[in-house]
C-alpha cells in the first residue's frame, strides 16, 4: 500500500494532459498489485493464490516500466523516482517470497 501511496504522491505534479493517460497507468497498476494479492488469497486453493501473485508481479513490472516511461519523457528525474523504486524492489521481493512459500506447499507433480 505503501507503493500504491507514492505513486499517487509522485504523479500529482504530472501534467495535467497525462492524467488519464500515464498517471492513469501508472495508478492502476500501482493499486492492481495489492488488489491481485488481496483476491487470491480469498480464492479456495493455493494455485489461485499463486496465479493472482503472478498477476501482481506483472502490474509491478508495468509500474517499473511506467516509472522508466516518466523519467524518459521528463515527468519524474532520477532523484524523485528513487523512493518509488525502492518500494518496487521491496515489494518484487515480498511476492518471490511468498510465491516460493506457496510454491513449497502444492503436492509434487505426479510421475508419468
Amino acid at each position: 500500500m505503501e507503493l500504491v501511496q507514492e505513486t499517487y504522491r509522485l504523479t500529482c505534479a504530472y501534467p495535467k494532459a497525462e492524467r488519464y493517460g500515464l498517471v492513469g497507468q501508472l495508478r492502476e497498476s500501482a493499486v492492481s498489485i495489492p488488489a491481485n494479492i488481496a483476491e487470491g488469497n480469498a480464492r479456495r486453493t493455493t494455485r489461485d493464490y499463486l496465479r493472482f501473485l503472478a498477476m501482481a508481479n506483472g502490474s509491478l513490472r508495468e509500474l517499473e516500466t511506467y516509472f522508466e516511461v516518466s523519467e524518459i519523457v521528463g515527468y519524474a528525474s532520477a532523484t524523485e523516482l528513487v523512493k518509488p523504486r525502492a518500494l518496487a524492489d521491496e515489494v518484487a521481493r515480498m511476492l518471490t517470497r511468498l510465491t516460493q512459500s506457496l510454491q513449497r506447499k502444492l503436492p509434487p507433480p505426479p510421475d508419468l
